[in-house]
């Protein structure tokens, strides 16, 4: 372990849905660049679903920054969270590295899709960049990012 790097300098948030009380809709972080990063790590935050209310996220490539020709990635997707399944209060995860996205007709960017279903729930997420490809990844924190420590 080098203790002059610190754990901001590996990794940073690229994207994130705030975590709040999310009405059956979908809603997405912005897109991101993948010529600034090795990899990005979603992390999907189920809070209290709603009754009968689901929870699904996957991960989207697009050709450029606007979203044109946006599609799904395979196989970047979570097994759908339920109410009634006990998944409120969990988590899940999706990686996605460079490689993943279909780079021989030129998509570049992903975004994370999350969509609640049938009633209201509690929800978030965040969209982590890994390995960047210069400098530290910290430099590139989306705007929300308020404060490293």
């Amino acid at each position: 372990m080098n203790s002059n790097l610190k754990p901001s300098d590996a990794v940073a948030v690229v994207g994130a849905i705030d975590p709040d009380a999310t009405a059956a809709s979908t809603v997405t972080t912005g897109w991101v660049s993948m010529a600034d990063w090795g990899a990005v790590l979603a992390v999907v935050m189920a809070g209290t679903l709603g009754a009968s209310a689901t929870l699904d996220a996957k991960i989207e490539q697009a050709t450029d920054g606007s979203g044109t020709g946006a599609k799904d990635i395979s196989g970047k997707a979570i097994t759908q969270l339920t109410q009634a399944g006990t998944d409120s209060d969990k988590q899940a995860l999706i990686n996605v590295f460079a490689e993943d996205l279909d780079v021989n007709n030129g998509f570049t960017h992903v975004r994370l899709s999350m969509t609640v279903a049938t009633a209201t729930s509690d929800a978030g997420a965040v969209l982590l960049g890994f390995y960047p490809r210069m400098g530290a990844a910290s430099a590139s924190d989306a705007a929300t990012v308020d404060e490293i420590v």
